[in-house]
């Protein structure tokens, strides 16, 4: 009975209210404040000592200090990107310590559904579920049927991380898994649990490093993997709360003499005044929040109550003044600093050192309900305004991922060459002519070995850099950062030209007739697009069409697809299909097949949107892999593409030979190309080689330079890679290479005209609002090991087409060019 009565004595002057919750159930009522959580009573059963010197009896029921961090996960919807089969599936939430030996497990605490699926659909069945044996929450079963399918789901979980024995800041972070369970559809839907159940299909972890569990309110997409492409739009808010004062028992020495009250004083002080402080800053944290939430979404929050839970002064009974409980206690969130162990440090000026055993008590329970009071408003508001929140939340995601992504992207800027031109002409009369000096074509040093040193030496930097922050970590990108592709961003700035009458450059483009490459390309526009110049209710109409590479498949850039699709949801897309196992023949016939393959889904679209609205624009945007891009580019000079390119908008060429094959430093890809051109007599290998005509001026690349394919593009993004062996680094640049530099052949001065035809083009962009980037993309290979497909460099080739790490770092870093 004594016992008993004592701990009552604790919980009644440690707390000042109490609420009991089911916290499982599910809950349709507004949310109450948070359970105070009761920890069972924990004894170290250590065997009582003896010998002749003196003897260790046990004091019990001790107060033990407890906190728990709260993350709380709201699900909104699972939207299917790129699911390769129908059936059944379900999203499996565990948690975990980073550190598997730091403390408690970590357990679903309560669910709160704010929406009910709808009664009587398909496409749900079942409940969630909270599993005990392993600590997880599942979502109920959900079918998916079909590509852009979305289940709307809208439920929160919120996870307890119980710190039993609080010993100081946190230095250990929580791992964040969620798992794809997958069932095909069974005749029997009571199989399915047992079914969904076997294994997951995909897994996604994130990291929650040590500062974000004192408070965090982020957007956090989940992709799963390249073969299981789905957004699931999450949110995850995290608090640290005080929940109860357990006992203990203490080992004192029975001769010691010691006083138990000074004893448990010396003990706990310390961790009380930590405790004190971390429960500060997650108070300070949380206010903060709300604040930025309430104005961002434009819903107003009563901050009148909570300002006066904080300045109110504490009851007598506890003993402290107003100035303790508030305005000593309040730490900013300047004061937090970062320890080299990845924990916070609180230590800092500004904050309390020199508490009373008298004050702790009453101070720790005054900013312990404070932030209760908070947390609970916050989960109310967050129900209110879930959809707006969300998407506050992931607008800010969006622009926060720039400064993230920044260690693996390196920018630079180079001022666009005139012209290149032979060493032959006089460089005086050349600036008489033109208005500046020409760029010489010799070049020193191996632009590909400097590339390649380039982006060595910064993935080491990386494998040196002590990444630390309170955003969560993905760990797709963050679990072994030394291995994720460095992209290499060089933005080309040009000069504005004028030519030597005085005449702008670009009305010299203007003026310059149009012919198609295509024999028998109708030059008549078989469609008059009407746009309209009212704004109201109008639609810009954006598409996008995807080409694939030598003997490739219309799927291949489905990665690179996701990501465009993931940044713009209402685009259009085109996989090409026309030409699939019909890449070994004329450039001149595939590039028809396109243009009458893009030409009629272009009319499709905009039939569709004139009968549902009006049709303001167009923006069609081209990307290619390999010879794709050779295919697109010739698509582009058929006559019936002509009244759409004044809609060309983005063009991502990914290692495509622009420049062909004159300059192949590859011997061993030479020979295979040599073995298709000979054994099996494969066209479009002619034409890339220039042996399609003893004239190398007549040759089909040469007179592709020549047709104006890149000038109507508002934005170019040109890809490469210096491990790519398939494709010859300057081709993919469209850039001037060492071999040319000293030749003065005819094969050299093709090159050269080749080249400046293709940059005087994209010069045109050096109009306002246009850009043109060349981006080095270097993977890393070594995990491959050295073997056929590194040596002559097809990992790399193929490597554009089994990631999308490269894709979302540029595309999230300049969204513009992609919307």
């Amino acid at each position: 009975m004594s016992l008993l009565l004592q701990r009552l004595r604790w919980i009644i002057s440690g707390f000042n209210r109490s609420a009991t919750v089911n916290p499982k159930r599910l809950e349709n009522a507004d949310v109450k404040p948070l359970p105070l959580l009761l920890f069972p009573e924990q004894q170290r059963k250590q065997p009582v000592k003896h010998n002749n010197l003196k003897t260790n009896y046990k004091k019990p029921n001790q107060p033990m200090l407890e906190a728990v961090h709260e993350i709380a996960i709201y699900i909104h919807r699972f939207h299917n990107l790129d699911l390769f089969q129908q059936g059944w599936y379900q999203i499996k939430i565990t948690m975990r310590w980073e550190d598997g030996d730091y403390g408690s497990l970590v357990t679903p605490a309560r669910v709160i559904q704010y929406e009910a699926p709808e009664l009587g659909s398909d496409d749900v069945h079942g409940v969630w579920i909270i599993d005990d044996t392993d600590n997880s929450f599942s979502t109920q079963p959900f079918r998916i049927r079909y590509a852009r399918q979305d289940i709307l789901l809208s439920m929160m979980v919120s996870f307890n991380l119980s710190l039993s024995k609080f010993e100081g800041p946190s230095t250990s972070a929580v791992i964040l898994k969620f798992e794809l369970m997958y069932s095909p559809v069974l005749e029997k839907r009571s199989d399915l649990r047992v079914s969904l159940y076997a294994s997951p299909a995909a897994v996604h972890e994130f990291r929650l490093p040590p500062k974000a569990l004192l408070g965090l309110h982020s957007y956090c997409p989940v992709h799963f993997d390249a073969f299981h492409a789905v957004l699931v739009d999450i949110t995850v808010h995290v608090c640290m709360l005080k929940s109860g004062v357990s006992s203990a028992s203490l080992e004192v020495p029975s001769d010691s003499g010691a006083d138990e009250d000074a004893i448990v004083g010396e003990s706990n002080k310390s961790k009380r005044e930590m405790l004190v402080k971390e429960l500060s800053s997650a108070r300070d944290i949380l206010i903060e929040e709300l604040q930025k939430l309430s104005k961002a979404i434009n819903q107003p929050i009563d901050m009148e109550d909570v300002n006066q839970l904080i300045g109110i002064s504490p009851r007598s009974d506890l003993d402290i003044s107003n100035a303790e409980s508030s305005g000593q206690f309040s730490s900013k969130l300047q004061n937090v600093s970062e320890k080299p162990n990845g924990g916070v440090d609180f230590h800092t000026d500004g904050l309390p050192h020199s508490l009373s055993k008298d004050t702790l008590p009453g101070s720790l329970n005054s900013i312990g309900n404070q932030v209760f009071y908070l947390w609970s408003m916050f989960l109310n508001f967050h129900r209110a305004n879930k959809t707006k929140i969300l998407e506050f939340l992931c607008n800010q995601w969006a622009i926060d991922r720039k400064a993230e992504w920044s260690i693996w992207m390196v920018h630079t800027k180079v001022e666009m060459p005139h012209q290149y031109v032979s060493s032959e002409v006089d460089e005086s009369s050349y600036h008489a002519l033109h208005g500046r000096a020409p760029v010489l074509r010799k070049l020193t040093g191996d632009p590909v070995q400097t590339a390649a040193m380039r982006a060595e030496l910064h993935r080491r930097s990386i494998a040196q850099m002590r990444i630390n922050n309170r955003c969560i970590q993905d760990m797709l990108i963050f679990g072994d950062p030394s291995r994720i592709p460095i992209v290499i961003v060089e933005r080309v700035v040009n000069v504005p030209l004028r030519s030597s009458s005085g005449n702008s450059y670009f009305s010299q483009l203007d003026q310059k007739p149009k012919s198609s490459l295509i024999s028998g390309g109708d030059s008549t526009p078989t469609n008059k697009l009407s746009v309209s110049s009212t704004r109201q209710s109008n639609r810009v109409l954006r598409i996008v069409v995807f080409v694939h590479g030598f003997q490739g498949h219309h799927l291949d850039l489905r990665l690179v697809r996701n990501q465009w699709l993931l940044l713009d949801p209402k685009a259009e897309f085109l996989m090409s299909e026309v030409n699939e196992e019909k890449t070994s023949g004329d450039f001149r016939e595939m590039g028809q097949r396109l243009a009458q393959e893009v030409v009629s889904f272009v009319k499709k679209k905009m039939d569709k949107v004139s009968r549902s609205g009006v049709l303001r624009t167009i923006k069609l945007s081209f990307v290619g892999h390999s010879i794709g891009n050779i295919i697109l580019r010739t698509a582009l000079t058929d006559g019936i593409m002509e009244p759409y390119l004044r809609y060309l908008h983005t063009y991502l060429s990914i290692s495509g030979p622009h420049l062909g094959y004159l300059y192949s430093s590859n011997s061993l890809f030479n020979g295979g190309l040599w073995l298709l051109k000979k054994l099996k007599g494969t066209q479009c290998i002619h034409q890339l080689t220039f042996t399609d005509d003893p004239d190398l001026q007549n040759t089909f690349l040469y007179k592709l330079s020549k047709e104006n394919t890149l000038e109507n593009f508002r934005n170019i993004i040109l890809l490469s890679s210096p491990q790519d062996g398939y494709v010859p680094y300057h081709s993919a640049r469209i850039e001037m290479c060492p071999a040319s530099s000293g030749d003065s052949s005819k094969k050299g001065k093709a090159f050269l005209e080749m080249l400046n035809n293709c940059l005087d083009q994209i010069r045109a962009l050096s109009a306002e609002h246009r850009v043109f980037m060349r981006c080095d993309v270097n993977f890393d290979i070594s995990l491959q090991g050295r073997n056929l497909n590194t040596i002559i460099g097809r990992a790399a080739h193929i490597e554009f087409l089994e990631t999308d790490i490269f894709a979302r770092f540029i595309m999230w870093s300049f969204p513009d060019l992609f919307r």
